[in-house]
């Protein structure tokens, strides 16, 4: 029995060992493969880093208004008698927009005329007689007393009648009526709106840190989506010297030239001030630079060794970079690069510290200073 017993126990310990050496085997072999696996190259398209000239510019929103704006209203009531312009029409200051019916009125200025002539004839009359003493003086003072009141009545009275006719009180272009013939005005109802459109001005706004950037002259140019890559150049005219105690803010006004009539108040366009001098840096495609929570990181590519058939193998290591201004596809690095360094620009989301990499350059990155967004149209 006791015999039995220590066979059963030997065979248990020899499987038992079969067990857990097979399992120990099978773990060497698994850590040696893993040791032994490499990565598989990734392609990539790279740029070899460069110096280029750079114009530090502040970017803004505008909107665009006008320098004289008016809606055209009636001083007085009355009946449109007559309309002097069409839609959309450019007029001068003084042209007539719409004439009020003021027959009326224009009879009571006859009235006060013809008091004048009787006022003047009375009055000359009285001035020869009071040289031979027929009159007293009171009587000739009187006379021009009375030849003023009537004159001060025909001036009162002229004044009353050019409230009936509407005039543009500077040049510009007419919207869309808003009236009809024959129709009754209220005092004040708007008959149509006049805007100046050249020059035409540009408000805009910049946080207060850029207030030493920014003074009155410098030059800024818009760009409106209407319009494409046209861009429009202007002088910057007054800065506002309040801060919006919410946004910290500052307003900015700029003029432009707008012969062409092509900027309308209530437009909005892209705004750039250019400040200070041009600097150089080295630039690179916008999707070069990846940006994580530690830091913008740019992948570098090295020659690492050869292959097996004599060519060179590259691999690519993370350096972190301090990044500036961004124009059109292109952004500027400012600390951590150097002019001459491979750099990938298309490819990087699966690279490490090391990755092995296959450079294809065949296609490449927008990298273009000026670029603008798709024009819809």
């Amino acid at each position: 029995m006791i015999k039995r017993m220590v066979i059963m126990l030997i065979v248990i310990g020899l499987i038992l060992g079969g067990i857990f050496g097979f399992q120990a085997f099978k773990n060497r072999m698994i850590a040696a493969y893993l040791a032994n696996l490499k990565a598989p190259p990734q392609t990539v398209s790279t740029i070899t880093a460069a110096m280029s000239p750079w114009q530090t510019t502040l970017q803004s929103v505008g909107g665009f208004n006008a320098v004289e704006g008016a809606s055209l209203s009636a001083q007085v009531q009355g009946i449109v008698q007559k309309i002097g312009f069409q839609d959309g029409q450019d007029v001068k200051k003084g042209d007539l927009i719409v004439q009020l019916l003021a027959d009326q009125q224009i009879a009571t200025l006859q009235q006060y005329q013809a008091t004048v002539v009787n006022a003047q004839i009375t009055y000359d009359r009285d001035s020869k007689l009071i040289k031979t003493n027929t009159i007293p003086q009171s009587q000739v003072d009187g006379d021009l007393a009375t030849l003023k009141a009537a004159q001060a009545q025909v001036v009162a009275q002229q004044a009353l009648i050019d409230q009936y006719s509407i005039r543009a009180p500077f040049d510009g272009r007419l919207g869309i009526k808003l009236v009809s013939l024959g129709q009754y005005l209220a005092a004040g109802t708007a008959v149509v709106t006049l805007q100046s459109l050249d020059p035409i001005q540009l408000d805009f706004s910049m946080p207060q840190q850029a207030l030493s950037q920014i003074k009155v002259g410098q030059t800024v140019t818009a760009t409106l989506d209407a319009y494409g890559n046209q861009a429009f150049d202007g002088k910057i005219t007054a800065i506002s010297p309040l801060v919006d105690s919410q946004s910290r803010n500052l307003t900015i006004r700029a003029s432009l030239a707008n012969p062409d009539h092509k900027l309308l108040p209530g437009m909005f366009g892209n705004v750039s001030v250019v400040v200070g001098e041009p600097q150089s840096y080295i630039t690179l495609p916008q999707t070069a630079v990846t940006i994580n929570p530690y830091g913008n990181v740019v992948y570098i590519v090295t020659e690492k060794d050869k292959g097996p058939d004599g060519k060179p193998q590259f691999a690519a290591s993370q350096k972190f970079v301090t990044t500036g201004q961004a124009r059109g596809d292109q952004i500027a690095v400012t600390k951590g690069l150097n002019a001459g360094e491979v750099v990938v620009t298309s490819g990087q989301l699966k690279l490490s510290n090391g990755s092995p990499v296959i450079v294809n350059n065949t296609v490449q990155p927008a990298n273009d200073p000026n670029a603008e967004p798709p024009n819809p149209n």
